[in-house]
């Protein structure tokens, strides 16, 4: 259905209510749409202030971690240098590269065979290396496990809860790729899952860095372990705190920590949170198992890792509840004691009008000796005085009515007597016509007959409507009689369609133009005075013309004359040319207007010398009759 139609009928049935339901709507309107409306904003300023906040707290918070992290990472990375900086080691590690070296020799030489093991040597180069292990473990809480490999990827290392990696070499063989061109540089390595010694899965992040000579040639790897166990605590913290969960994931989307421990050391480059956390920080919102989260991330400085926490909104809403709770109970007790006092207001204010409503009721059975009790001065009192007052009034309008219509019946007497007389008139003339007739005066004769025919058209209701092809036979009869006193002075010309002469309208609308164009226009230089009745229609109107061959008119004149019909007077006053001339057409012009509206009439152009044409325009609804 149409927007505005809807509109129109709700508006249609409200004001046809009863006044009190119309002010008790309105109360209720009024209060209601107030308290609803403060109530959803202050929730939604609530909820919006408790989410802004979160966010601005949690971002703090997660940026605070991720310093933590860094502060760590730095110090594993500052553990791999150490290496660099001990003889102890950097010997030992040549020792045993130069070992390993000579026996490789020796196991390509098919003809030399292997070597004995010095197994004193190994011992001593073993005790060198781990002992420095074990006092690079203590620096460091958190540093499971640190690895130093020789330039063969022989390892050694030491671990402060016995357990190590049991894939060793391929983990070896990982880090000296990814180490390949790190030139000294430490290198951090994302969280891997891997089985220890002790037969159990574990998760640890690394930092792998190259070890160098004084001559910058590589003469081993150090790789240490971190637990994640060192973030583990952070993040559970963080996640107590805003009843949420937390992930870290690296530039390539492997996931280097996750609170339920399910995606670690996986890639989760793939999915929708992660593809939307882009730049170094912010948060969004994103719908997950068919529950609306709110999602914040931020980027470490240092290491390039994103850290995003997951928070269910209803968490976030979950105090907001109460006070929504709270707002919409005290919202609709309100409603409710308003509408109880809306509903007493209504029917006190209303109880004066549905009085004077029942008064009306009696006056219009027509009683007229009711009168409203007026106690107040205010609104409706003064409705009530001027009720009061309308009644006198009607009261003495009615007597008055009946004496009017009295007089009126006694004036239609006295019009109906006075009719005796043009009737009197068309019976004498048809006894002068019949007794020509008997005397065999033939021209006397018809004249009579033509006068009483006109007298008889003439006398009847000018309000009566006639067919168009009556009113062309009555100026034809006026143009003959005419033509009976000047004989041959006039000719009328009718050019109308036989489905127009049947076209209905008033009476006597067409004679007094002919009249005013014969003692007014005719032209004493011309032997005959031509006249022309023209008719046709169009989609708009029905249009007759009268026209004339006479004098015509200059501009001055015509405007005049024109301004008479449009009911502007001449300024030279009633005695002008133009006003006595315009009096026939000005009739009949009123008379179109009275009886079928403004926008029909008479419109008059005309030339000196060239004649002048009277142009009826009457409505296309005027109908026909037989």
């Amino acid at each position: 259905m149409n927007p505005i139609r809807r509109f129109s009928q709700l508006f249609s049935a409200f004001s046809d209510m009863p006044m009190e339901r119309k002010l008790l709507l309105v109360f209720l309107v009024l209060i209601t749409l107030p308290l609803t409306f403060i109530g959803a904003v202050s929730f939604r300023n609530y909820s919006d202030s408790i989410e802004q906040n979160t966010i601005a707290y949690s971002t703090t918070m997660l940026g605070n971690m991720m310093d933590r992290v860094d502060d760590y990472i730095d110090d594993m990375s500052r553990i791999s240098s150490i290496p660099a900086y001990q003889d102890d080691i950097k010997q030992n590690l040549i020792k045993s590269g130069k070992y390993h070296e000579q026996r490789a020799q020796y196991s390509s030489d098919e003809n030399s065979g292997t070597p004995p093991m010095d197994f004193d040597l190994l011992l001593a180069i073993q005790r060198g290396i781990e002992g420095n292990i074990s006092f690079i473990n203590t620096i460091k809480r958190g540093a499971t496990s640190v690895y130093i490999f020789d330039q063969y990827g022989n390892g050694y290392y030491s671990t402060k809860s016995g357990g190590i990696r049991l894939n060793i070499k391929e983990s070896y063989q990982y880090w000296m790729e990814r180490a390949a061109d790190s030139k000294g540089e430490a290198l951090l390595i994302s969280t891997q899952k891997y089985t220890s010694n002790l037969k159990s899965t574990r998760y640890a992040f690394t930092v792998v860095r190259k070890i160098i000579d004084k001559s910058l040639h590589d003469i081993g790897l150090i790789a240490v372990d971190a637990n994640i166990n060192v973030i583990e605590d952070q993040i559970v913290k963080f996640d107590g705190v805003t009843h949420g969960k937390s992930f870290i994931f690296d530039t390539q989307g492997n996931v280097i920590y996750d609170s339920d421990k399910k995606l670690l050391a996986t890639n989760v480059s793939d999915m929708p949170m992660v593809k939307m956390a882009q730049g170094e920080k912010g948060s969004f919102y994103l719908e997950e198992n068919g529950e609306r989260h709110l999602y914040i991330f931020t980027t470490s400085p240092h290491t390039d890792w994103k850290v995003i926490t997951s928070i269910p909104v209803k968490e976030l809403t979950r105090n907001t509840a109460v006070i929504r709770n709270v707002t919409w109970i005290l919202t609709f007790l309100t409603i409710g004691i308003a509408l109880l006092i809306s509903i007493f207001f209504s029917f006190a204010l209303t109880k004066p009008l549905r009085k004077m409503m029942k008064l009306m009721r009696k006056v219009q059975e027509g009683d007229f000796s009711v009168q409203f009790q007026v106690k107040h001065r205010d609104e409706i009192g003064q409705l009530g005085n001027q009720f009061n007052r309308m009644i006198l009034r009607i009261d003495d309008l009615i007597r008055d009515i009946y004496l009017m219509e009295t007089k009126k019946k006694e004036a239609e007497l006295h019009a109906l007597q006075s009719q005796i007389n043009p009737h009197f008139m068309y019976n004498t003339l048809e006894s002068i016509r019949m007794a020509a007739e008997l005397n065999d005066d033939t021209d006397a004769a018809d004249m009579l007959a033509i006068l009483g025919k006109l007298l008889r058209y003439s006398i009847s209701d000018l309000n009566e409507e006639v067919i168009l092809g009556s009113e062309i036979n009555h100026i034809r009869y006026y143009v003959d009689i005419l033509n009976y006193r000047y004989p041959g002075r006039f000719e009328l010309k009718v050019n109308a369609p036989d489905e127009l002469l049947n076209y209905s309208l008033i009476k006597l609308v067409l004679q007094p133009i002919v009249e005013n164009a014969i003692y007014h226009g005719m032209d004493d230089n011309k032997p005959k005075m031509v006249i022309e009745a023209s008719a046709w229609k169009t989609e708009q109107a029905v249009f007759v013309q009268l026209t004339d061959d006479g004098i015509g008119m200059d501009e001055k004149t015509l405007e005049r004359l024109n301004g008479t019909l449009n009911g502007v007077l001449s300024q030279e006053g009633n005695d002008s040319d133009s006003y006595r001339t315009g009096i026939g057409l000005r009739n009949v012009n009123e008379r179109i207007k009275l009886h079928y509206g403004a926008n029909y009439g008479i419109q008059v152009t005309s030339q000196p010398g060239m004649g002048t044409q009277v142009m009826l325009q009457l409505p296309i609804v005027g109908g026909e009759k037989e």
